[in-house]
């Protein structure tokens, strides 16, 4: 047998894990098993965040579209017109004379 087909047949046995030099392969696998279990929750943290941003983004949507809406009743109900009906059913109207400035002045 060759040397390359003694070595592929050597760690498909998994003799690299049995022999004198064992320690020390268990040591990099261990470290490296570690570190892919580190990046793993690292990524699903991510994507938890990634979701949680896209709610946000959405519920932050709807409540500006909600503002909008609000907005421009509010806009609608202080006009003019829209008052002088609310105001007209008390039985107030508008003036014919327009109002006149009042100067207070103290005499200290």
């Amino acid at each position: 047998m060759s040397k390359v087909r003694k070595g592929l047949y050597g760690f498909l046995r998994g003799s690299f894990l049995t022999d004198e030099s064992a320690f020390k392969n268990w040591r990099t696998i261990i470290f490296i098993v570690v570190l892919i279990l580190i990046m793993i929750s690292i990524g699903h943290k991510a994507d938890k965040k990634v979701i949680l941003i896209g709610n946000l983004n959405k519920e932050k949507r709807e409540l500006r579209e909600e503002f909008v809406d609000i907005s421009s009743k509010v806009e609608r109900m202080k006009m003019e017109s829209s008052i002088k009906k609310k105001v007209k059913s008390i039985g107030l109207e508008t003036s014919k004379t327009p109002p006149k400035k009042i100067k207070v002045t103290y005499k200290y």
